[in-house]
């Protein structure tokens, strides 16, 4: 084996493990895009950017099933995108703190992509 197929095997297994690594962040950002594709999901984030909201203010604007509204919140909290806090006998829901944006910011920072809202 000459030192140039040396070279070559080194670089494709940099390759291999730079790739693996950008596959996972891609795997990462398309579940959390995907988690967010829905228009409830995203309303949610919304409100939530303004101020922390307990269930019923919410599902005052959106209008949904109190078991609907329960599951997409169950689903935001458990890939952690907001987070819930008892207040008494009801909870209270704020958008996660490495989620929340600057002060002027309508964005949020996934990590992979900025969601912005207009």
């Amino acid at each position: 084996m000459n030192v140039h197929s040396i070279h070559d095997c080194s670089a494709a297994r940099e390759l291999s493990i730079m790739s693996s690594s950008q596959l996972i962040l891609q795997f990462d950002c398309a579940r959390k895009l995907k988690i967010l594709a829905d228009s409830t999901r995203l309303a949610v984030l919304q409100m939530l950017m303004e101020r922390s909201l307990h269930v019923q203010d919410m599902n005052a604007v959106l209008g949904l099933e109190q078991s609907l509204l329960s599951h997409h919140l169950k689903v935001l909290r458990q890939e952690g995108f907001v987070t819930a806090t008892r207040d008494g006998k009801a909870v209270r829901y704020d958008l996660a703190a490495h989620l929340r944006p600057a002060q002027a910011n309508r964005a949020i920072d996934l990590g992979c992509c900025l969601l912005l809202f207009e």
